[in-house]
């Protein structure tokens, strides 16, 4: 049978380092041992001025192309996924399509998901090929979220860093799918508990968006950065992840022993442990590469598999789960 299959992952950090004693000199309460031991994370690499979540994108996908020898032009589709684009319009797909030079048969767009979109990104990737209409699919992620949080904000500074990855999906002849259906969820009531509010179209800066605020915790911001309410998303974590597991399981028909390596959306250590506990996985099986990069929103999955991807081992089974803005998830089992 015609399958999908994740071929090859590369990554791309910008050069920029934020650490934790950085962040400590900032704030005065938290000491760099702190950060670690809340966050899971030493530093988080941060763009530059005027260096784009495009910018980031093209970087991780030519990587990609030239250690795998992939010719562009046998590239049918290359799909972004970004909260940060290059402009309002045209998609910064169609910008990549031209910078990395793939035919113009091939067809590109940007979709706007954090946290979910990698997975997301393999259903779209997944349903192209195995429909027909690909043979070789692209799928980037960027963010750059840094450019959305007040340097006063430490609930959400010390989390997030800016990162992206380039994912080859492509047609394989196999007896089994290589990834499996995948389970989606959305839950739009939860929008406001990690959001940007102005600055789109709903509410335009002006003054009033620019002034800033001190909430009670000593975090600076204004509608123009980003805010997460931390309780809300934990508890929604909680319950969702297990909750999308048990609907990959149900629909695959295999169970958690069946899976080699769990890799989740890379949020902080201290939910990423509360959730290991909660689901009884093993700690040499579940996945976190974070402590260098940081929370990197929709590539954080792409970069915790590419290590395990490239490592010479017998194929591997994964289960995968993005979660959060939106509130938005998806998971999935993968063959590597």
């Amino acid at each position: 049978m015609r399958t999908a299959k994740i071929r090859a992952i590369a990554s791309h950090l910008p050069e920029g380092r934020l650490s934790n004693d950085d962040l400590a000199r900032l704030y005065p309460d938290w000491p760099a041992s702190k950060i670690l031991e809340k966050t899971g994370i030493r530093e988080r690499r941060i763009a530059a001025p005027g260096e784009t979540a495009g910018d980031l994108a093209f970087a991780a996908a030519r990587a990609l192309l030239d250690r795998e020898g992939i010719d562009p032009a046998s590239l049918d589709f290359l799909l972004l996924c970004t909260q940060a684009p290059d402009y309002v319009l045209p998609t910064t797909a169609c910008v990549l399509q031209q910078r990395l030079g793939l035919p113009t048969t091939a067809g590109a767009l940007d979709f706007n998901l954090g946290c979910s979109g990698f997975v997301y990104g393999l259903s779209l990737a997944k349903a192209l090929i195995e429909s027909g209409q690909a043979r070789r699919v692209l799928l980037l992620t960027a963010d750059t979220y840094s450019k959305f949080i007040h340097p006063m904000d430490k609930s959400v500074r010390t989390l997030f860093g800016d990162g992206a990855a380039a994912t080859l999906v492509e047609a394989v002849e196999a007896d089994a799918p290589a990834i499996d259906p995948v389970v989606f969820g959305t839950d739009g009531a939860g929008a406001e508990n990690l959001i940007v509010p102005a600055g789109g179209f709903r509410r335009p800066r002006d003054a009033a968006s620019a002034a800033e605020t001190i909430d009670a915790s000593g975090n600076v911001r204004s509608a123009e950065h980003l805010y997460m309410n931390g309780p809300a998303i934990m508890t929604f974590t909680l319950k969702t992840v297990p909750a999308a597991i048990a609907q990959v399981l149900d629909r695959s028909g295999r169970t958690m022993e069946d899976h080699d390596l769990f890799v989740f959306h890379q949020a902080n250590a201290f939910m990423l442990e509360r959730l290991r506990q909660k689901l009884a996985i093993p700690a040499d099986r579940f996945v976190i590469r974070m402590e260098a990069c940081g929370n990197t929103v929709s590539s954080t999955i792409p970069i915790a598999l590419e290590p395990l991807l490239n490592a010479a081992a017998p194929p591997r089974r994964a289960l995968l789960v993005g979660f959060g803005v939106g509130y938005s998830w998806a998971a999935t089992s993968v063959v590597l």
